[in-house]
């Protein structure tokens, strides 16, 4: 359904050619809005290229750590609407490489922020973090009012986002509001480490899909469409919503186990193809359960997700089915 209120707004979508930034961006783009994003490496094929779209984007070249380059493209495009969604965002990427992630993911967020603060036509920062902020809780689900406890590279990095928009938001009365979003997952993804993509290219290419740990670990894993719309309720409310952080979540848990064997049977390969179970290539420094609840989002924007797993998986299953040749 169209949503009138993003007609004709000039939007800065950091990320804007990952996963979730493409799904974001070919929204943005069918409610009216121009788009510009921000691209630091011409990675071919990228989401927005999967799904069809990188012609109808304006892009501008460079870091999100560039002060002078994004307060320079937020003055001289008018833009109104800001979507941080750039970082680095794998947990094993952040265990080698702690430090080029702090800076992408932590320096880049205040040097955004900062360009936000001094463009008086800014009126809505959204700023994407993680349900790995909060780190290891003993109380579950992780409400937003849980300190937050993050200890490895890419929990830190996400936490430091958090408290630098909130502390922008309290010091300047800047417009930003954070999500902390569970696992996303979707069309489109070309990030074959993550287990949900990886998983299906594995079954359709008929062979047994990888588990790093014994499979009982429990997490969250919500639609991407879910996601956007969450990002775009945070935008139109940010009246109410800035300042504050709020979780994206669906209230369904799975064993990471019954997911894989689920993306199985949505693959319709239950009959031939079982998990490889490999206890030794355990990811280091993950936690055993993570989920959220979204109660606070629902009260605020009304907003709550709309997809059940099965329902996403299978939606997945059949866009990497029908584009399979792109990982050929």
């Amino acid at each position: 359904m169209e949503n009138s209120f993003w007609k004709d707004r000039i939007v800065f979508v950091t990320g804007g050619t990952g996963f979730v930034g493409a799904h974001l961006v070919k929204t943005l783009i069918e409610n009216g809005s121009t788009v510009i994003c921000l691209r630091r490496d011409q990675m071919t094929p990228s989401s927005l290229d999967a799904l069809g779209i990188s012609d109808r984007v304006s892009y501008v070249n460079g870091s999100v750590e560039d002060h002078d380059l994004i307060e320079r493209v937020l003055n001289e495009n008018d833009v109104d609407t800001v979507f941080h969604l750039a970082a680095q965002a794998i947990v094993g990427s952040a265990n080698r490489s702690p430090l080029s992630t702090f800076e992408t993911n932590i320096r880049g967020t205040y040097m955004l922020l900062e360009a936000c603060r001094r463009s008086p036509l800014v009126r809505r920062i959204v700023v994407a973090s993680s349900d790995k902020a909060y780190g290891e809780q003993t109380e579950l689900p992780y409400t937003e009012e849980l300190k937050l406890n993050a200890r490895y590279p890419y929990d830190v990095s996400k936490a430091c986002t958090d408290m630098i928009s909130a502390s922008f938001a309290a010091t300047y009365g800047l417009p930003v509001a954070v999500s902390r979003s569970a696992n996303i997952y979707g069309p489109a993804d070309m990030n074959l480490s993550r287990i949900i993509p990886g998983t299906i290219i594995s079954v359709l290419e008929g062979e047994d899909p990888i588990v790093r740990s014994d499979g009982t670990p429990v997490r969250e894993f919500i639609y991407v469409d879910d996601v956007v719309s969450g990002y775009l309720a945070l935008a139109e409310n940010i009246e109410t919503a800035g300042g504050n952080a709020f979780n994206f979540g669906t209230n369904a848990p799975v064993r990471i186990i019954d997911l894989v064997n689920t993306i199985i049977e949505a693959c319709g390969a239950a009959d031939r193809i079982k998990p490889n179970v490999l206890l030794q290539e355990k990811i280091k420094n993950e936690i055993d359960a993570q989920y959220l609840s979204g109660e606070k989002m629902k009260a605020v924007t009304g907003w709550t997700a709309s997809v059940p797993l099965q329902e996403g998986l299978a939606r997945t299953v059949d866009w990497y089915r029908d584009n399979i040749d792109l990982w050929k």
